[in-house]
């Protein structure tokens, strides 16, 4: 229901918060990956059907992948039919094997299946440095059981829930999950609210792109990859970040600015509160400004 506004975050995010009849999210921590939130950092959530439940995400070790099992089980005595992973960054598909191991199939598009395979088993053994073998115990890298490369609808018991690809954006094969029933939109790594967003992965135009796209789709409330539940407009404010950050950047580029200046003359301050301004968000700046100066080079090459 609407009270999700209003809710604290939690840094394990043990606790479903229900959006909407049927419609849970579990919300995490806003920063970075620490052990004092157990890595803990991307939103998941589950819907649950007359005879079946539909998760989505699954967190950052198998650990988490067993407490957001426990979780359902808490709310439904319905099995879980499918996992759709929304992302294939590290906070959001290393809870998926406690799924696998239970019988249960994964789901995500190939763009992001590829990219979880080609470098995910580098984040595992980073995470195992900050987290700790025992927090990341059992945790491996996983292989999608189903993978998709458009737009598609599943039938989760009574439930039509649409599955859908915008290009990605935030990272190759983001995907977004939509009920249908209650208007709870999964906007996954696409959407974050309060947190500096990451460019690292994303292609900037894609995602600005694809943010429009979301707000054509019939959403009541939004959950976001990182952030409070809310209403379908706040995708703006990730939007409204990208489109600033594209803005300075290329103009400072473009004025012949250094990378140093760069860095020190792109402050956006309508964002300096939200969670990692200081680290994401020049990290943001430098990707862009040398996206913009291999772009030069390219079209200099004869």
């Amino acid at each position: 229901m609407a009270v999700a506004l209003c809710l604290p975050l939690s840094a394990v995010a043990q606790t479903p918060v229900e959006v909407a009849p049927g419609v849970y999210a579990l919300i995490a921590d806003l920063g970075d990956v620490s052990p004092d939130n157990r890595g803990v950092v991307g939103n998941a959530g589950f819907i649950v059907a007359d005879r079946a439940v539909l998760a989505i995400d699954a967190g950052v070790s198998y650990r988490f992948g067993e407490r957001m099992l426990a979780a359902i089980g808490v709310v439904s005595p319905n099995p879980v039919q499918l996992v759709v992973l929304t992302d294939p960054i590290q906070e959001f598909h290393f809870g998926a094997p406690a799924f696998q191991d239970r019988g249960i199939p994964v789901l995500a598009h190939r763009d992001a299946a590829d990219l979880i395979a080609r470098r995910c088993a580098t984040c595992l053994a980073k995470l195992r440095v900050t987290l700790g073998d025992d927090e990341m115990a059992r945790s491996r890298v996983v292989v999608p059981d189903r993978l998709i490369d458009a737009s598609t609808t599943l039938q989760v018991g009574d439930r039509n829930v649409d599955v859908v690809y915008l290009g990605g954006g935030a990272a190759p094969g983001n995907l977004a999950v939509l009920d249908r029933r209650s208007g709870v939109l999964f906007a996954g790594g696409l959407v974050s609210l309060g947190r500096i967003p990451r460019l690292r992965d994303g292609d900037l135009q894609v995602w600005i792109d694809a943010l429009k796209g979301l707000e054509a789709l019939p959403a009541k409330w939004i959950v976001p990859g990182h952030g409070p539940v809310a209403t379908p407009t706040a995708a703006r404010q990730t939007l409204a970040y990208l489109v600033a950050l594209q803005d300075k950047v290329t103009a400072l580029y473009a004025q012949g600015a250094s990378l140093p200046v760069a860095l020190q003359s792109a402050d956006l301050p309508a964002f300096r509160t939200w969670s990692l301004y200081a680290t994401l968000h020049t990290e943001n700046v430098q990707e862009l400004y040398l996206r913009l100066e291999r772009a030069d080079l390219r079209r200099d090459r004869p």
